[in-house]
């Protein structure tokens, strides 16, 4: 039987995604593409998904609009979705695959739609963080 675990760290490997950290016995990985906007993605194969989930921003102390709007930029993503924290303190981005026939396009898709989230929207999240 294929290691599940060992498929997805060997398609990052052919997307050229560094993995900075992995820790094979809890099937997670730390990977970055800094060029893509990715810092520190946390890949987890949690059978029967993978998780991968991006720190995007503490939550301002005066968010403003800030919950509206990533509602309304989820809208336009194609895979993932910014979310929060159970104690609303973090915002991710997290998006969810299905492990047994994940194949490289999916994962592929799904950092790609990480790196087009932060390229559109990472300015207008900076702006919110000066606040």
């Amino acid at each position: 039987m294929e290691n599940k675990f060992e498929r997805v760290k060997q398609f990052l490997l052919d997307m050229d995604v560094k993995i900075v950290e992995e820790n094979p016995s809890e099937e997670l990985v730390v990977v970055e593409d800094e060029d893509r906007g990715i810092k520190n993605l946390i890949i987890d194969c949690e059978a029967p998904i993978v998780i991968l989930e991006q720190f995007v921003m503490e939550v301002p102390r005066q968010p403003a609009d800030l919950f509206k709007k990533l509602l309304q930029w989820n809208r336009q993503l194609v895979h993932g979705a910014f979310v929060m924290d159970e104690e609303g303190k973090y915002i991710f981005f997290r998006d969810t695959l299905q492990l047994e026939h994940l194949d490289f396009n999916e994962l592929e898709a799904s950092i790609e739609a990480l790196s087009l989230a932060m390229a559109e929207f990472g300015p207008r999240l900076l702006d919110y963080m000066k606040n």
